[in-house]
């Protein structure tokens, strides 16, 4: 088994401590931060638990023990499968200021072969607590961040040796910089200026166009672009909740996506009026239909879009978060079915009632799965003066 040496280790558990924790800012003092960390990534666990101490915060720790789930589900009643512990979970939101979750799987088709609709019934269970986590976030106590600990399983889904899928990490995270947080915080900026300069264009609609892609999206009015928070560790791109209802085309996304323990490829999807009129996958098409018949998962609550030249991801990794982030020749696009990101509402979002979110069309569902395509893309926007400018071509934004 490779394991990293301990030096970037050290950075990347500065990185997701001192970065990308309080939006960019990093952990302070007296702060408590929960660590929810796989058991195959426990030499980074370690270097949480002292990054966090350093900081002057309060580290929890929940160890989440490897190959558990399929026993859960092959075993679980229906009872089980609906448990929500919810004194327990609404405890811990209360408590907490952060959370860093560190993915490190040990089997990418732990859960094949099982019935998708118990996975879905357990999934939608927990909708309260990522309601509550939501809450928080909006009223800026509460913010969390993901990372990536190299496994050989996502190493052999790849091809690759564990040694060279853990250089892809470092390389997407810059943990060979001299000082990775500097590094990240200059990506920031960047972010910043493209997302500034898409504010100001008042978009009301996107078309995307490519070989085997021509997708409208309405943005809608009380929107802003997001990116470069700190949330996901790597992150490029820059992204936005678009209105719900209008979403109109088709889309063939030729990256694999990895859901609930099951593989889908060759993702192909169809909108009319809002909703997916048409589902296909080459592979995996069970689990897929199944998650678009939870509620809302219909509609899509996120379009996304990253620049080649932002990001130093260039292979595939099996692991949305890398993925949702390729830079390669062209970028990436990617869509989310199912829940809108409600801080792409550029007011006080605590004050929005549910009617009115309704209302605007920012999507609601227990469902948030990315969807990824590298195709050679133009992305068009139309201006509230009729006119039209491209503000993506081939991999790069143009504004």
């Amino acid at each position: 088994m490779y394991q990293p040496p301990k030096k970037i280790l050290e950075k990347y558990a500065n990185v997701l401590v001192n970065y990308a924790l309080n939006s960019g800012r990093g952990v302070k003092k007296g702060e408590v931060v929960l660590l929810q960390v796989q058991e195959s990534a426990k030499p980074l666990l370690l270097e949480l638990y002292k990054a966090v101490l350093k900081a002057g915060a309060h580290p929890l720790i929940q160890y989440i023990p490897d190959d558990l789930e399929r026993e859960f589900f092959h075993l679980a009643n229906k009872e089980q499968v609906k448990f929500f512990p919810a004194k327990y979970l609404k405890g811990r939101i209360e408590e907490i200021d952060h959370s860093i979750f560190i993915m490190a799987d040990t089997d990418k088709h732990e859960l094949e072969g099982l019935d998708p609709k118990m996975i879905m019934e357990n999934h939608k269970s927990f909708k309260p607590y990522m309601d509550w986590r939501t809450e928080k976030e909006n009223v800026g106590k509460y913010t969390w961040t993901l990372g990536l600990y190299g496994t050989k399983a996502g190493a052999n889904e790849v091809g690759m040796t564990e040694e060279a899928y853990w250089q892809e990490i470092i390389k997407a995270c810059y943990l060979n910089d001299k000082d990775p947080v500097a590094t990240w915080r200059k990506i920031t900026s960047e972010v910043e200026r493209v997302k500034t300069r898409l504010d100001a264009l008042k978009i009301e609609k996107l078309r995307i166009q490519a070989e085997n892609i021509d997708l409208t999206v309405v943005l809608g009015k009380n929107r802003k672009w997001m990116g470069g928070s700190g949330r996901n560790i790597p992150s490029f791109e820059i992204f936005i909740s678009p209105d719900c209802r209008y979403t109109d085309g088709y889309i063939y996304f030729n990256q694999p996506l990895y859901r609930y323990g099951n593989l889908i490829k060759d993702i192909y999807l169809e909108f009319k009026k809002g909703k997916v009129v048409k589902a296909t996958a080459k592979k995996g098409e069970k689990i897929l239909k199944q998650m678009i018949a939870s509620q809302n998962a219909n509609m899509i609550g996120e379009f996304s879009l990253t620049d080649s030249r932002a990001s130093k991801i260039t292979k595939f990794m099996a692991e949305t978060l890398f993925d949702e982030n390729m830079g390669g020749k062209y970028g990436n696009t990617h869509i989310a079915l199912g829940s809108a990101y409600k801080d792409s509402y550029p007011g006080d979002s605590n004050k929005v009632s549910k009617e009115e979110w309704a209302k605007m069309g920012y999507n609601e569902s227990v469902i948030h799965t990315d969807i990824i395509s590298t195709e050679s893309r133009t992305v068009t926007a139309w201006l509230p003066n009729g006119e039209t400018v491209v503000i993506y071509k081939e991999g790069k934004f143009t504004v």
